[in-house]
């Protein structure tokens, strides 16, 4: 059974979010899942500087990495996998610098 509620962000905003129940072997177990996104977000360049420069410290003291993007707080695991990619289509080139993780909950 899904059961949809609103869920207020700090700044007041409805999210769409929604509480699945769940019924394992006379066992009930409640849990939230987050709405599948995938959105591209552009900066400035001082803030991307910024965050680039909070990632790397976050890498290098072993602890995870907290990120606002748009407008949703992303926790990335100190266990996270980090990758490079490199895309070329006709005069169009692109660089990603990819984090990767699953969620444990």
């Amino acid at each position: 059974m899904q059961v949809w509620f609103p869920v207020q962000c700090g700044d007041g905003k409805a999210l769409d979010t929604f509480i699945i129940l769940r019924i394992l072997q006379n066992q009930k177990e409640i849990f939230m899942k987050k709405k599948s996104r995938d959105l591209e977000k552009t900066y400035p360049t001082a803030e991307f500087v910024a965050k680039l420069r909070r990632l790397a410290d976050a890498l290098e003291s072993g602890k995870r990495f907290a990120i606002m993007i748009a407008g949703e707080r992303i926790f990335v695991p100190s266990s996270a996998v980090f990758n490079v990619e490199h895309e070329r289509e006709g005069k169009n080139e692109e660089i990603e610098f990819q984090i990767k993780w699953i969620n444990k909950k």
